[in-house]
């Protein structure tokens, strides 16, 4: 099948490069390939011209290889849907916008797969678009990244404006040389970028549109979670990491947008009772960890999570995906379980991959990479105590939430009985992302060895009494405490976890959070309300009031003139006469 052939060629040829890559050259080698030039105007010339270097390579890598597992699991998932070919093509032309984004030699490139990837995600969200509620949810996704893509254009114009190019590396060349640290357009410059970024990867305070994005079909949240557009936030910010060491106030924000993301991601996915939501929640906090780490200036941890997470979260979404589709698409938690001897390999792989979310220490490839954020969150030049306090509450939030999944779906009495198996397509994937949910971690020190030629090593700028050792205790302790509230709650007692909102405060907390702490509902009564209503006032557009005049008083000279026409020569000598002797007059008179 073309649709799926075509990733697996692009994975193929980015094995083939990376092997080119890795085996002749060194690892500070960098490759541009100029196609054309594609504007010429006024000294802007930007061109289609790509740029691969290290961390380009291990991001098309992820896309390309994880990508195409997805697609083989989506030949199965979407064979009976009647929109068949229509996905293929809209998932294929997902894969290759991201992939243009994250070879772009140029922002104005980048900007082309950036808006490539959130029409895709437009349409993709919206697939089974006879549904209403899907069509809104698409709409939501379309709306709330194109507020954050309008700071990031604007950031553009202020860098090509003041640095004179768009070419990435020129541009932070120019810009370490020129503008010094904390300079004011280096800061408005990277808190404009900041703004796309944001809105892309669904952080803190445009992220309410992920959740609903799971009105897709399960594969393309796995592409739009794992390995596409929820991740080119991150991209963007480490691919500018030198305008954001040159702003130090808009990096400190970075980090503090991811602090608090990965904490109200964390308290919202303890409430749902969709499994995709909870995955949803999911991805939002494990996004913000990646925030956390680029705003503490570990930009090679932050790729590393992305590495791992990419891995998981596929597996976990996937995993959902088979999942639903044995419960006659069924999609709430509590009323499904013990499918863990139903679906033996779903179970298993989602196990492994839940494991990995939650960081089971020293096994895992989750843990060695979040374990990674949560110390450079203490130890890195712009650590703090409160980020790595932030990490930590995240980390037992994760295994709290992620077991609390897990025994409810796989555990206890049967709920509804599964009428529909997965074939080889669906479960294949599942079992080579579970294996590389595992040894990705193993990939550590090769991986930042490898990133060291285009990102800084971290450096350990103040320990003060605390070891990497010792935080990484802390965590295994807190992964431990949160899958042992998770089993006390949701399988051996589960009647104390309606205790806990049984009351009027908990009830009052599990709706908050539910409903994603009341953003939602702040944006409809700031923005959505005030639009409708000052539109319904001006239904008529007093802007199309002035055209209209504009019009009836060109149609009323039209008929005043055309009084004048009678064809009397009388009349039209007479006229001539007058004006004659009028403009006589006015000459002499003025």
């Amino acid at each position: 099948m073309a649709g799926v052939g075509s990733i697996g060629l692009s994975a193929l040829a980015a094995i083939l490069v990376a092997a080119g890559f890795l085996g002749a050259t060194p690892a500070s080698a960098a490759y541009t390939e100029v196609l054309w030039t594609w504007i010429d105007v006024a000294g802007f010339k930007p061109q289609i011209a790509f740029y691969l270097d290290a961390m380009s390579l291990v991001m098309i890598l992820v896309v390309t290889c994880v990508g195409f597992l997805i697609h083989i699991y989506a030949a199965e998932f979407m064979a009976e849907d009647e929109g068949f070919t229509r996905y293929f093509g809209y998932m294929n032309l997902f894969v290759a916008s991201m992939i243009t984004l994250l070879l772009a030699n140029n922002l104005l490139l980048l900007m082309l797969g950036w808006e490539g990837v959130g029409l895709c995600s437009f349409l993709l969200v919206g697939f089974w678009y006879r549904e209403p509620a899907n069509g809104a949810a698409a709409r939501k996704a379309f709306i709330l990244t194109r507020v954050g893509d309008t700071a990031m254009l604007i950031g553009l114009y202020l860098l090509f404006t003041r640095l004179g190019t768009l070419q990435i590396q020129d541009l932070m060349q120019r810009a370490s040389e020129q503008w010094q640290p904390g300079s004011a357009y280096a800061v408005a410059a990277a808190f404009l970028l900041l703004g796309g970024a944001v809105g892309k990867s669904a952080q803190l305070p445009l992220q309410v549109w992920l959740p609903d994005a799971m009105a897709g079909p399960t594969p393309t949240s796995a592409l739009l979670h794992a390995a596409t557009m929820v991740t080119a936030g991150v991209y963007l910010i480490a691919r500018t990491h030198v305008l954001f060491s040159l702003a130090p106030a808009a990096q400190t924000a970075v980090g503090i947008i991811g602090a608090a993301t990965l904490l109200l991601a964390g308290f919202s996915a303890l409430t749902q009772h969709d499994i995709k939501r909870v995955l949803a929640y999911s991805t939002m906090s494990q996004i913000g960890y990646m925030f956390l780490a680029l705003g503490v200036g570990a930009w090679q941890a932050a790729m590393f999570h992305f590495m791992t997470h990419a891995f998981f979260k596929a597996l976990l979404f996937l995993g959902a995906g088979v999942i639903i589709n044995a419960v006659d698409e069924e999609h709430s938690m509590f009323r499904v379980g013990g499918l863990r001897k139903e679906l033996p390999v779903a179970f298993w792989t989602f196990l492994i991959a839940g494991c990995s979310l939650a960081g089971l220490p020293f096994i895992t490839a989750g843990f060695f990479s979040k374990d990674l954020i949560i110390w450079n969150a203490w130890s890195a030049p712009n650590g703090h105590p409160g980020f790595w306090i932030a990490g930590m509450a995240g980390a037992f939030l994760t295994s709290l939430y992620t077991f609390r999944l897990i025994f409810r779906v796989f555990f206890g009495p049967l709920g509804i009985p599964v009428t529909k198996r997965p074939g080889y397509a669906m479960t294949v994937p599942l079992v080579l992302l579970a294996f590389l949910s595992v040894v990705g971690g193993y990939l550590k020190r090769p991986l930042l060895g490898f990133l060291n030629s285009v990102l800084p090593p971290t450096i350990e700028a103040h320990a003060g009494g605390l070891t990497e050792g010792s935080s990484q205790a802390v965590a295994a302790v807190l992964f431990l405490v949160g899958l042992y509230f998770a089993y006390l709650f949701h399988l051996q007692k589960r009647g104390l976890a309606d205790v806990l909102v049984a009351n009027s405060t908990g009830r009052v907390f599990d709706r908050w959070w539910f409903t994603g702490w009341g953003f939602d509902w702040i944006y409809d009564k700031a923005f959505v309300q005030p639009f409708v209503w000052i539109s319904q006032i001006n239904k008529g557009d007093f802007i199309d009031s002035f055209y209209t005049g504009v019009a009836r008083l060109s149609e009323v000279l039209y008929r005043g003139l055309s009084a004048t026409e009678t064809g009397r020569v009388r009349w039209y000598m007479a006229a001539m006469a007058a004006g004659a002797v009028l403009f006589v007059a006015v000459v002499l008179f003025l």
